[in-house]
């Protein structure tokens, strides 16, 4: 594959990191732009975002026609990277989870008309979404084809749905729901994507989960399903087609989610490489101690393998269409990445690090969840052990 971006992602790529550090990071530096779990204030959110779109860099992932800047995922990888520097970043630009992925699914699967009753709204920025999968114990985590029990039951022209939900990412406050249920026990076709607005009576949130924190915009909710009613207009692609609904989405939301942590692992070094210049210890800089520098270079080196594991799974997706175990090995490794390069740098700052005066304590408890959203790893490395069964040598082939 080649490396070199065409001018016109690197275009957005430069504005982007401009971007960035004239309007994203100042905002990040105040403590006023907070909110109580930690995410950026709505009214300062809609002041970025503003700013955002009158600079055409608004929703790079979605086509022209409906309102983004149509790059392919290869360009995303560019340009997520450079929003993701900051924690506010991607919100500023319309690319964040989980709306980012429940767009990139309704781009591809959704009706004309479902694209402009429930995806146009979310791409315009007029409210947010959420994608409505894991269960409780003894229900789905990462197997839901077997384990959903959260059920439609079709009635006449719409379908009843009973079940519970947790750890659904942005539902308090998002408007647009997409909704995996099971429509029958067939281990492969069982389960049926829906759509429903927040108004639509028969569900209810039951709390908002407490996590380590920080928060996406929403929280990480519990969710009863009890007589919710859905007409068969807003059934999302066929019945039976909800498991691969959820890959289609999960497969580039994934990998998404590498590209920003790879922007934060860059400025967790960042933060690290500035204090080790400054601080004197020994007699020197810390910057030339050579336990520092191997501590820095070790975790630069893991940086630049996540990039390219990353970029390869995006033009493969690109080229393609598929790129399943490229992707799980981006997600398994740029976890680790993120978690690595945070925990260098809040060790090479010392107290400072551990402390809120700067981002680091932020972005090491945000790192951790990296590891079990989206599939945990373990799962991962499962589905490239029956990848590597099935391919025998031919996993590492070049084509």
């Amino acid at each position: 594959m080649d490396f070199a971006l065409s001018p016109e992602i690197e275009d957005y790529r430069r504005r982007i990191r401009a971007f960035v550090e004239d309007h994203v990071i100042p905002v990040e530096a105040d403590p006023t732009a907070y909110d109580a779990h930690e995410n950026i204030r709505e009214d300062r959110l809609t002041a970025l975002r503003q700013k955002a779109r009158a600079e055409g860099l608004w929703a790079l992932q979605m086509p022209k026609k409906l309102g983004g800047q149509g790059l392919p995922v290869t360009g995303m990888a560019a340009c997520y990277e450079e929003m993701g520097r900051s924690i506010f970043g991607a919100l500023a630009f319309n690319c964040a989870a989980p709306d980012d992925g429940n767009m990139i699914l309704l781009k591809k699967v959704a009706r004309p008309d479902q694209q402009e009753k429930w995806l146009k709204p979310i791409i315009e920025g007029k409210l947010r979404s959420s994608f409505v999968m894991t269960e409780p114990a003894p229900g789905s985590g990462s197997d839901p084809g077997g384990m959903m029990l959260t059920r439609a039951e079709k009635k006449g022209d719409r379908w009843i749905v009973r079940g519970r939900k947790w750890f659904i990412t942005g539902a308090q406050g998002a408007e647009h729901f997409i909704l995996i249920a099971r429509t029958s026990d067939d281990p492969r076709r069982g389960l049926t994507a829906f759509l429903h607005h927040a108004k639509d009576p028969g569900w209810r949130i039951l709390r908002r989960i407490p996590i380590m924190g920080p928060e996406e915009h929403g929280g990480h909710c519990e969710i009863e399903y009890d007589g919710l009613e859905i007409p068969d207009e807003n059934r999302l692609m066929e019945v039976g087609e909800g498991l691969k609904a959820t890959q289609i989405r999960l497969s580039t939301a994934r990998l998404t989610h590498c590209m920003r942590w790879l922007g934060l692992s860059k400025r967790a070094l960042e933060i690290a490489g500035a204090y080790v210049a400054d601080r004197q210890a020994f007699g020197a800089a810390l910057k030339d101690h050579e336990s520092v520098q191997m501590m820095l270079g070790a975790a630069a080196m893991e940086i630049q393998i996540g990039r390219l594991l990353t970029m390869h799974a995006a033009w493969t997706l690109d080229r393609t269409g598929k790129a399943r175990k490229e992707v799980s090995m981006a997600k398994v490794a740029v976890a680790d990445v993120l978690h690595k390069s945070v925990d260098t740098a809040i060790q090479l700052c010392g107290a400072k690090g551990y402390s809120k005066d700067t981002i680091l304590e932020w972005i090491y408890r945000y790192a951790r969840q990296a590891r079990l959203v989206d599939g945990a790893s373990e799962v991962h490395r499962m589905v490239l052990s029956q990848e590597l069964t099935k391919d025998g040598r031919d996993f590492w082939k070049w084509e």
